[in-house]
């Protein structure tokens, strides 16, 4: 079974690990020591799994009806606009997403940097790689 420890969780969820230990401390996500005997916490990747699944099930306010289901919801770092197109990139926590689309669109959308956005994804081409510690 895979395992992660506090810091790698946190890595994985984009917050500290000391929000991770409080989640722990809560009761809102289960932990159990190693058997190292030097204590330190691990999360289950299932119930890590769980958590997340947990936290992504409330859809973003002012989110629409959509059949897309994957909303990265982020900040607007940089635009770049021809007479056409536009380049908008959104930080979407440690990820950059960026979005080619009409310069009518970005002005319609009154997007600017420092906008909060939403990168909405429909895709049924998306490939997955495991990552080996």
């Amino acid at each position: 079974m895979t395992t992660f420890r506090i810091g790698e969780a946190a890595e994985l969820l984009g917050v500290s690990a000391d929000t991770v230990r409080r989640w722990i401390d809560s009761g809102r996500l289960t932990a159990s020591r190693d058997d190292q005997g030097q204590g330190h916490r691990l999360i289950s990747g299932a119930d890590l799994a769980a958590f997340v699944r947990e936290r992504a099930s409330a859809p973003d306010a002012g989110a629409g009806s959509s059949s897309a289901r994957n909303r990265l919801r982020g900040i607007v770092t940089a635009i770049t606009k021809d007479q056409v197109m536009a380049q908008v990139d959104l930080q979407v926590g440690p990820f950059r997403v960026v979005s080619l689309m009409s310069r009518e669109a970005v002005d319609e959308l009154g997007l600017e940097v420092g906008s909060l956005g939403t990168a909405v994804v429909k895709s049924t081409n998306v490939v997955v790689e495991r990552v080996d510690r």
